[in-house]
């Protein structure tokens, strides 16, 4: 089970939500504590206050003077919760509030027999002579707040107890965590919001780096230039290598192959020369397989050529003045046919491409429609997207399924395509694709073959 996304966005904002809710739910835990601290210990100076009054009561003998223990407001009101007890050996003191009954303490502490000295010393407190905080319930089942002290005696220990209702504590506790709670609400709102913008900033550069690195897949950027967050610069400098290095391996493998392939033209040359000659090759087969090695060795060159670092991009062509500049070349080289051309081409059509290449490319699908036409090549050009598609589509015999897919079989070596389209088909398809684009077959609506041809818009 995956905890954390996959994106580096989603795993800053699961981590910082997160911290951030731990830590909105530990503050307020916190700051609840310490309200209530400090509204107890608000009620606990109270209670002292109202204990230090009645331990006068209590005469250095251990005896009480009911004179001098005074009820002061709340501790005169029957019921409200508030009493004090002061319990001497030989007599027991209460306030107004209590009436005739007794403070109820818990009967679970030990100094519920405050004059038995074998149980002194279990008492929960340390220091008798100061005010002890203790919780019980009343009759009535009232949760009530304690402050005890033991006064020392001739006559024996002197108990002075002031009680208070709990709730005292805890209304003014939940009133004040309803603002708290939403005062955190906010903030964590706060919070979050300035988590997303945060994020959105500091991972901006992360964002502009991607496009930079796109623009120098496409040829528009030599190398990446970024100059800040510094934390990036050891990064774009490890790039700029790879693009270097991987530039220089391109460079020498084209030269190798622009090498070797100027090296076999001229040899090739001498020996069409000597071709010519009726004597010298009678069936022609030997100049059929000439021309076919001087047709691999111009596909070569054309990938070299392409190949280039950036320029399968390096260029925005027109497009209608590209096909109009062939489709009149072709009409000259194929006078004899009379083959008439459509062009429907829209005037603001680019295309991204090497304008080379694209004659090539161009030129060898309009020559395959040319001599496979009976009348009529219909070349048009749609806008798709970011891309633009190109139908050259003839009313020839066409291609039948199997050629089709022999044609578009990846691997297949340029000797053994079908009879008739020569290496147009397979040039034009990878220089299509080495410049980002693909090329397709099939059925025309003229009845013969239909090219589509798609490329990068320009």
């Amino acid at each position: 089970m995956r905890v954390l996304p996959r994106s580096l966005t989603g795993r800053l904002l699961v981590t910082a939500g997160v911290a951030t809710i731990v830590a909105l739910v530990l503050a307020g835990l916190a700051i609840g504590a310490v309200l209530e601290h400090f509204v107890m210990h608000g009620l606990d100076e109270r209670l002292d206050a109202q204990i230090a009054v009645v331990a006068r009561a209590a005469r250095p003998d251990g005896t009480l003077d009911p004179r001098r223990a005074i009820d002061l407001p709340p501790y005169d009101a029957p019921g409200s919760g508030w009493a004090w007890e002061v319990v001497a050996p030989d007599r027991m003191l209460r306030s107004a509030s209590l009436g005739s009954a007794e403070l109820p303490l818990p009967p679970d502490r030990h100094w519920a027999h405050p004059f038995d000295q074998r149980s002194a010393r279990h008492r929960p407190w340390g220091d008798p002579a100061r005010p002890h905080p203790l919780d019980g319930i009343d009759a009535t089942g009232r949760p009530l707040h304690y402050r005890i002290v033991e006064l020392a005696t001739p006559r024996g220990a002197v108990l002075v107890v002031a009680a208070a209702p709990r709730d005292i504590v805890e209304r003014p506790w939940r009133a004040a965590m309803l603002p708290l709670l939403v005062s955190l609400l906010l903030l964590g709102s706060f919070l979050a919001l300035a988590l997303v913008v945060q994020l959105r900033i500091g991972l901006r550069p992360l964002s502009r780096l991607t496009g930079l690195l796109g623009d120098v897949r496409l040829g528009r950027l030599r190398h990446v230039e970024v100059d800040e967050p510094t934390e990036l610069l050891p990064l774009v400098e490890q790039l700029n290598a790879l693009i270097i290095a991987n530039e220089q391996a391109l460079a020498r493998a084209r030269g190798h192959v622009a090498n070797l392939a100027h090296g076999l033209k001229t040899p090739l040359a001498t020996l069409r020369l000597d071709l010519d000659r009726a004597s010298a090759d009678p069936d022609g087969h030997l100049s059929a397989q000439v021309a076919r090695m001087e047709g691999q060795i111009r596909h070569h060159l054309g990938r070299a050529r392409a190949a280039e670092p950036g320029a399968a991009a390096s260029a925005i062509v027109s497009l209608r003045g590209c096909i109009a500049d062939l489709v009149e070349a072709m009409r000259r080289i194929h006078a004899d046919r009379g083959i008439r051309a459509e062009i429907d081409v829209a005037a603001p059509l680019r295309v991204r491409c090497d304008p080379q290449d694209l004659d090539e490319l161009l030129g060898n699908l309009l020559d395959n429609g040319w001599r496979m036409a009976r009348s009529r090549v219909l070349i048009r050009a749609r806008e798709i997207g970011g891309e633009v598609r190109v139908t050259i589509a003839d009313d020839g015999p066409g291609m039948s399924e199997a050629h089709i897919s022999a044609v578009l079989t990846k691997g297949r070596r340029l000797d053994e395509q079908p009879s008739g389209h020569g290496f147009g088909l397979p040039i034009s398809r990878e220089l299509a694709e080495l410049h980002g684009g693909s090329l397709d077959l099939g059925a025309s609506e003229l009845g013969g073959l239909e090219v589509g041809l798609l490329l990068p818009r320009g």
